[in-house]
């Protein structure tokens, strides 16, 4: 049975919503990964005597600080940033994820009332 044009555009858009989904997840991870090393440079700096020279990292170069402190400074900065933007990401997928289970439901729906078969993931069965 053929699957009326407006219900197989809003099964791509529901697609689309699901690889935006996987992007955002993937970016999610990237930034928890950032922040779990920003964490542990900053322990690891806490063992690191005031007087050594510490260097940061400036584009490809390896810069001189002028103290530890300046790098604890830089590191507790970009440590809540980072926050920031994993909770941001997080309440992104959190309402993707929902707005995917009405789509689903919807689209169960009305494949269903189409007289298409579906499986439990909401896609045509074969």
């Amino acid at each position: 049975m053929a699957i009326p044009a407006k219900l197989q555009n809003e099964i791509k858009q529901f697609q689309r919503l699901q690889q935006e989904l996987a992007m955002l997840d993937q970016q999610r991870m990237q930034l928890e990964m950032k922040l779990r090393e920003t964490l542990s440079t900053l322990e690891e700096l806490k063992s690191v005597p005031d007087d050594a020279p510490i260097y940061r990292p400036v584009g490809g170069l390896l810069v001189k600080a002028t103290g530890k402190k300046e790098v604890e400074d830089g590191l507790t900065e970009e440590k809540e940033t980072l926050e920031v933007r994993v909770k941001g990401h997080e309440r992104n997928l959190n309402h993707l994820r929902e707005r995917l289970q009405t789509m689903q439901k919807e689209l169960t729906s009305s494949l269903q009332a189409a007289g298409v078969a579906v499986d439990s993931g909401g896609e045509e069965a074969s």
